[in-house]
């Protein structure tokens, strides 16, 4: 064991010496490293995750003592209803009655992770102004921490954090050590957060600042002006792409701002286009902007300025595709990202035609997929999980069919016009879920004909399980190993019954458990 990992372990013990015993050693039992947070919930079972799955503690569900003896071991909860362990980075959240007590708990695991914004290092020595976007969980924090230190210790820049709910530095007054010797301001309350934006600047003469989560116009403005100053900007935003920005009315000064202009007649023709059209307002706040896709894999936008505008005049764009494998070489390649133009027409006066469940399979043949508006990601893994007999494709010329969004399908500009008009089907989901995802796979490759007699077979057993459970009451029932498509499904039908289901062990074993 390395001392990392060491280190790594006796940090997430002091998370776990203040849980119960009873869940604490059933913790302490697993692999400690892959441990994600603890959810305890009043007169529930306990649940504990793993990076590889949810563990259901059985027999006793949890009390009101437990929950108070965890919250008597804490900080005081902020406004946001987070508390910490001092000098560490794990994060406690209540869930709190109508009164104001606590009802539950999670208590989610921090870690500080020594070189996690290594495949950033060329943004980070150029001094350019970064934005991250990544949905929860994927590591925007643990980035926004390991960059800290960098510009801190390696670049002997002045670094100050803006450290809203101390998930960077950690809770108490001395940070932790994973932000080297870059200074943490604490914001008193969320609200705030705009406000110490700017006296970070006024008083400390930073040379990078740094904040998690802008999400609101204030912020925004307060951002701008910084930048405005001459300072170096690392922040994370709301958004898992660069056009959910372009989007966002609140957020979208961030990468410039997003106004429709009205050409005259001679400029709509020399430009070949509609005489209303969008542009971008200003300059972006932030240079470069990093879509986190996962821990390992990240879609850079190293301009963002010129990434907009062509976006907003229908042309394709590419993002660099940075792959960090485990033993933390980084690979890089091209990838084209296909988001067309945003339109200026509202979308209610557009008829929306939805094709995806009319179209036929082609017989079982192996079908060339081209994501658009969608994340290749998802896709990807759709198609592994459910063994669909397909592949992502770059290019609309390697395409069998294109895969959309409601959203992008209204406007059917760029690759879905022309797709249109050479006759390559359209297939539209109404939202980017994996669950959408995978079930629009299903019936595009209908490539796997034992998929619908596994899931009634396994719905036939979760129906009699759960009427069983309903009659006669009891304890649990285990559920047949099913794979994570049939597993949601046996989910779904659980929750219409009003009983409650977790999964339990690792795959290819991995199975619902229901109870009541």
């Amino acid at each position: 064991m390395s001392l990392g990992e060491r280190e790594q372990i006796a940090e997430i013990e002091l998370l776990v010496k203040i849980i119960p015993e009873r869940i604490s050693s059933f913790v302490r039992s697993k692999n400690v490293t892959n441990l994600v947070e603890i959810v305890l919930d009043l007169g529930r079972l306990p649940v504990v995750r793993f990076v590889d799955g949810d563990e259901l503690i059985e027999h006793l569900p949890v009390t009101e003592q437990e929950i108070a003896g965890i919250v008597a071991q804490l900080s005081e909860f902020g406004s946001d209803n987070r508390a910490g362990i001092p000098r560490t980075l794990h994060r406690i959240s209540a869930l709190r009655n109508r009164g104001g007590v606590i009802v539950g708990l999670t208590c989610r695991v921090g870690r500080s992770i020594g070189g996690s914004g290594k495949a950033l290092s060329d943004l980070i020595k150029l001094g350019s102004s970064v934005l991250l976007l990544g949905a929860p969980g994927v590591g925007k924090t643990t980035m926004l921490r390991d960059i800290a230190r960098t510009y801190a210790d390696e670049l002997s820049k002045r670094v100050v954090i803006v450290d809203t709910s101390n998930e960077i530095g950690g809770d108490g007054d001395i940070p932790h050590s994973g932000i080297g010797s870059a200074r943490r301001m604490q914001v008193p309350k969320p609200q705030s957060q705009h406000e110490v934006m700017i006296e970070a600047v006024e008083n400390h003469t930073p040379e990078v600042i740094v904040i998690d989560e802008i999400g609101s116009l204030a912020e925004a403005e307060a951002a701008r002006t910084i930048a405005e100053r001459g300072v170096t900007l690392i922040a994370t935003a709301h958004g898992t792409h660069l056009i959910n920005l372009m989007q966002n009315p609140t957020l979208s000064d961030l990468i410039g701002g997003i106004e429709s202009v009205t050409l005259s007649d001679e400029e709509a023709r020399r430009r070949n286009t509609q005489k209303t059209v969008l542009e971008r307002r200003n300059s972006p706040t932030f240079e470069s902007l990093v879509e986190i896709n996962s821990f390992y894999e990240y879609a850079i936008h190293g301009d963002v300025a010129l990434t907009v505008d062509k976006l907003l005049r229908g042309e394709d764009v590419r993002a660099e595709l940075r792959r960090v494998d485990q033993t933390g070489v980084i690979e890089s390649a091209q990838e084209l990202v296909l988001d067309s133009a945003l339109d200026p027409m509202p979308a209610e006066d557009i008829e929306i035609s939805l094709e995806s469940e009319t179209l036929d399979s082609r017989n079982g043949a192996m079908q060339r997929l081209l994501p658009f508006g969608l994340s290749r990601g998802r896709l990807e893994k759709a198609i592994q999980v459910t063994k669909s007999n397909a592949i992502v494709v770059d290019s609309l010329t390697e395409a069998d069919a294109i895969v959309t969004l409601r959203a992008y399908y209204r406007r059917r500009s760029g690759p879905l016009k022309a797709a249109e008009n050479i006759g390559i089907p359209i297939y539209v989901l109404r939202n980017n879920t994996q669950h959408q995802i995978e079930r629009q796979l299903l019936l595009i490759t209908d490539t796997n004909p034992r998929t619908d007699d596994l899931a009634n077979k396994a719905l036939e057993e979760t129906e009699e399980a759960s009427t069983s459970i309903r009659m006669y009451g009891g304890g649990q029932v285990e559920l047949s190993p099913q794979n994570s498509y049939i597993r949601r499904l046996q989910h779904e039908l659980i929750e219409r019954h009003g009983l409650k289901s977790a999964s339990k062990g690792r795959e290819p074993y991995k199975r619902v458990v229901v109870w009541s």
